[in-house]
């Protein structure tokens, strides 16, 4: 790796003990059994301890980062790469699965594109650092400047989102092959082999996840020595996505905004941030937990619990848009509900 200089990476401080602890005291005074709202109850005291007390709804937004990947010329994907621009598209002309979410959940949409083939369609955010990551069973997918470039995308979208006063960060993401990419980052940071953490994708055969296994274990066999460092990582095997993602989920942190991850993508991305700096995963709430085997040994890692177990596989950030409006009706509860006092409801009995 060269002295090419990375863009200045935020420090990330742990989220405010007290705070945390003073939004449980609030909640276990509302009028209800103590945490019988189960997982809505953390989010609530999650956010609360991210944000503060707000009067106004969460205001949320939804990133998707797109790029192409040269690794799909190993065959690991049931699309063609041609795919990827396609949906971008599809994404700006609103019809895909997550304009249908996020309208749905009142959340902003918000499509760049990172790395795509070609020219980037009119209504997503031009901000190529190159077309395409570089096949990294060959050579090293992206250059240390390709890196830096990708994650400084990812931290002036946290400073603009800051900006419009969004509270709430979702995560999601476009480009064929990026889930042998996420495998490939996520066996090399977890330290599993490649078995462990390569799934179907968007619905390859049996043969292609054996393609898909080998193509990993061949990667991770070509950059073995280059892999103890997590930029390295995204360098010799990352994706370009993968790191502006990694570079949003730092900056929205050190800003205190909440990051709902979605899928394994965006989880890749986590795991590469809370290797970076350690405390991120205190601001991140898991949407949902995918078929891909290697999401759970992730979730797994950053001590994480999904909202949601659908058995979602599309990418997009469509796990993450459907977990808002539980951020919004979390919020609610701590916000709306009666206390004990204030309703007249008499508190459970001791058995003294």
């Amino acid at each position: 790796m060269n002295d090419t200089p990375l863009p200045l990476l935020p420090s990330v401080p742990p989220v405010d003990a007290a705070r945390l602890q003073a939004a449980w005291l609030v909640l276990d005074n509302k009028t209800k059994p103590p945490r019988s709202l189960g997982q809505l109850e953390a989010l609530a005291a999650r956010y609360v301890a991210v944000r503060g007390e707000h009067v106004h709804s969460p205001r949320c937004c939804v990133v998707v980062m797109a790029a192409d990947h040269g690794v799909a010329a190993q065959g690991v994907s049931a699309y063609p790469q041609a795919v990827t621009a396609q949906m971008l598209g599809n994404f700006a002309a609103g019809g895909a699965a997550i304009n249908a979410l996020c309208e749905n959940a009142g959340s902003e949409l918000l499509v760049l594109d990172v790395g795509t083939i070609g020219a980037t369609p009119p209504g997503v955010r031009d901000v190529k650092v190159r077309q395409s990551s570089r096949d990294f069973t060959r050579e090293a997918a992206l250059t240390p400047e390709e890196v830096s470039r990708a994650l400084s995308v990812g931290l002036h979208v946290a400073d603009e989102l800051e900006a419009k006063g969004i509270d709430v960060v979702g995560l999601g993401e476009m480009g064929i092959a990026n889930t042998t990419v996420a495998s490939a980052t996520c066996a090399a940071l977890l330290g599993v082999p490649a078995e462990r953490v390569v799934g179907r994708g968007t619905g390859v055969d049996d043969a292609g996840v054996r393609r898909k296994i080998a193509t990993v274990e061949a990667a991770l066999k070509r950059h073995e020595s280059a892999l103890a460092n997590p930029l390295h990582v995204l360098e010799r095997v990352g994706g370009l996505e993968i790191a502006a993602l990694c570079g949003l989920i730092l900056g929205a942190a050190a800003k205190g905004q909440l990051v709902v991850l979605d899928g394994f993508i965006t989880s890749a991305a986590a795991l590469v941030a809370h290797a970076l700096r350690p405390q991120v995963v205190e601001y991140c709430v898991a949407a949902h937990q995918s078929v891909e085997p290697g999401h759970a040994l992730v979730l797994d890692r950053l001590g994480l619990s999904p909202l949601l177990k659908l058995d979602l596989r599309l990418g997009e950030g469509s796990g993450a848009a459907l977990s808002l409006p539980l951020v919004t009706a979390a919020h609610a509860v701590y916000r709306d509900m009666a206390t004990f006092e204030s309703a007249g409801v008499s508190r459970e009995q001791s058995d003294e």
